[in-house]
């Protein structure tokens, strides 16, 4: 059975499409951008409604609730790891946060050093016009994108 994830994510028009996206902390990612941002986002189990795994993910890694709004489920998406994430989208044009306060993880670093530290899953997040967070975005989560647009255009069409 797949790991499987649920995330949201948040858009607004300005007058561009724009997305709300984090960038994973830690020392591997630390000096990366392009495949380094993800939609904010975490695991769940079978006992879990995704949506509220969504909902709490983002508030444990973005340090806020969520808006509450009405959301749309673009679907499921595959990594090639074969991992599976489950996108929600929602319109949130006044979301902003002025500082991300993230859960941590804990990592034995430098790598064989014996020497644990805590690092923050999400290091930052902002709000990006969708052809960037299509460079950013780690691959897997770059169709929920497509989706997005296509979803927008029959709402808005």
């Amino acid at each position: 059975m797949p790991v499987t994830s649920a995330g949201l994510l948040l858009f607004r028009e300005r007058p561009g499409l724009e997305v709300f996206v984090a960038h994973m902390g830690g020392p591997f990612w630390a000096r990366k951008q392009a495949g380094a941002w993800s939609i904010p986002k975490g695991e769940y189990t079978d006992g879990e409604a995704p949506l509220a795994a969504a909902q709490r993910e983002f508030a444990e890694e973005i340090g806020v609730r969520p808006p509450g709004a009405d959301y749309l489920d673009l679907g499921d998406f595959r990594y090639s790891s074969g991992k599976l994430v489950r996108v929600f989208a929602c319109r949130a044009p006044g979301f902003d946060v002025a500082e991300v306060h993230s859960n941590t993880f804990e990592l034995e670093w430098p790598p064989r050093s014996g020497r644990r530290q805590e690092f923050p899953e999400v290091d930052e997040a902002r709000w990006m016009p969708v052809a960037e967070a299509r460079e950013l975005l780690v691959a897997g989560q770059r169709p929920a994108l497509d989706a997005l647009v296509t979803a927008l255009g029959a709402v808005s069409g």
